[in-house]
């Protein structure tokens, strides 16, 4: 009898259930509402930030100060108090909705005291980049925008090489992962992929998502594979390994190069487009500032988040294709067809497994569930003796 690929993933998809299918869909089309209210409620943030001279009585405090400092002080500063006046927001998008879908069981003072901390982080290193940016702005002038993504490739590089060891480290808990077969299992795969077998870790995901989730992170001799106790809980071995082959997969065909590479291009891209329109935008809102000015970083931000929203469809572009070199791996280095699927179908709970192509194309990340689960009967059905 031969195997209907069509009919075995109609199969996986409709085993969530209509109620669970529902859901999935509410919540996906809420969370690209949730995009667009985002970047209006940071523009109303910048105008609020511009309309009352904010970061100008901050400036006055500095003005004997070097440049670098003023730029770092000011930026760090508008990170800082911006993240604070978007607070509420940011309860309802990250923390209410989700608990809401059942996604976390995050307590609310965890959430706020991890926030707390990410946002002390984000202020410092937002403050350091940005510094950076606004000295290639004095310093090489009109291709300062080139020099910027330069800055934005090596800042990256280095966040993904420090994350794991310094970043990461702040907001779960990283333990070796267990003896047995489980452990047994990924370090046949961490070995094939030239991982050392010591850097499989479990770490505590469920305390802010109820979400199956693996991943390899890091660069070089700080690359590690991290499995979710959630992922541990309710995946079957298979599972976990088809799903981790995957996390290597990413590893082993070297994404993140990509990304880095895809990332600076873009920043350049942005950054030149920024220089062009931050008179015209800062002007509109009422600000005096220039680009060269720290005070105008609300602007600079604004524009920029402006266009990553319009450039999104690019950039899930380039993932999408990274997503499915992952799971081809998997299906090499793994041969789990049967429970890739079935993996695929626990993430279907947060995301539409069936969206229309405009839907997939501009929103989606990842290749719909439905588009994975299909790729993996086709392997079954080729590889099947």
């Amino acid at each position: 009898m031969t195997f209907d690929v069509q009919q075995a993933t109609d199969t996986y998809i409709n085993s969530l259930g209509i109620e669970a299918l529902a859901k999935a869909t509410a919540y996906t089309s809420g969370s690209h509402w949730i995009l667009l209210w985002g970047f209006l409620i940071s523009a109303l943030t910048t105008w609020v930030f511009v309309k009352y001279g904010i970061l100008n009585k901050i400036n006055a405090k500095l003005n004997k100060r070097s440049l670098w400092l003023r730029s770092f002080v000011i930026s760090g500063a508008f990170i800082f108090l911006s993240s604070l006046l978007m607070l509420p927001w940011s309860i309802y998008s990250d923390w209410w909705r989700e608990v809401s879908y059942g996604k976390t069981s995050q307590p609310i003072e965890d959430f706020l005291s991890q926030g707390g901390i990410s946002l002390l982080l984000s202020s410092l290193l937002g403050g350091l980049f940005f510094s950076g940016i606004y000295f290639f702005i004095r310093r090489v002038g009109q291709f300062w925008w080139a020099w910027s993504g330069g800055l934005t490739a090596v800042f990256i590089s280095t966040m993904m090489l420090l994350g794991p060891i310094w970043i990461e480290p702040l907001f779960n808990k990283y333990t070796p992962l267990p003896q047995g077969e489980v452990r047994e299992a990924l370090e046949l795969l961490a070995k094939q992929a030239n991982i050392d077998p010591d850097r499989i870790f479990v770490y505590d995901g469920s305390r802010q998502s109820n979400r199956f989730t693996a991943n390899v992170s890091g660069l070089g001799s700080s690359a590690r594979i991290a499995i979710s106790d959630v992922a541990l809980k309710s995946a079957s071995l298979d599972e976990v390994k088809a799903v981790t082959g995957h996390e290597i997969g990413h590893y082993v065909s070297g994404h993140v190069w990509n990304l880095i590479g895809t990332a600076t291009v873009l920043a350049m891209l942005f950054f030149y487009l920024t220089n062009a329109m931050f008179f015209k935008v800062s002007h509109s809102m009422g600000s005096k500032s220039e680009v060269q000015d720290p005070r105008g970083i609300p602007v600079l931000l604004l524009c920029v988040s402006f266009l990553s929203l319009l450039a999104q469809p690019v950039t899930n572009f380039v993932v999408r294709q990274g997503e499915i070199e992952a799971d081809q791996y998997s299906y090499q280095a793994v041969n789990l067809p049967d429970a890739m699927a079935s993996a695929l179908v626990k993430t279907a709970e947060y995301r539409d497994p069936r969206p229309n192509a405009v839907q997939e194309f501009i929103f989606y990340s990842h290749p719909s569930v439905e588009k994975r689960v299909k790729a993996a009967m086709e392997w079954k059905a080729q590889h099947s003796k």
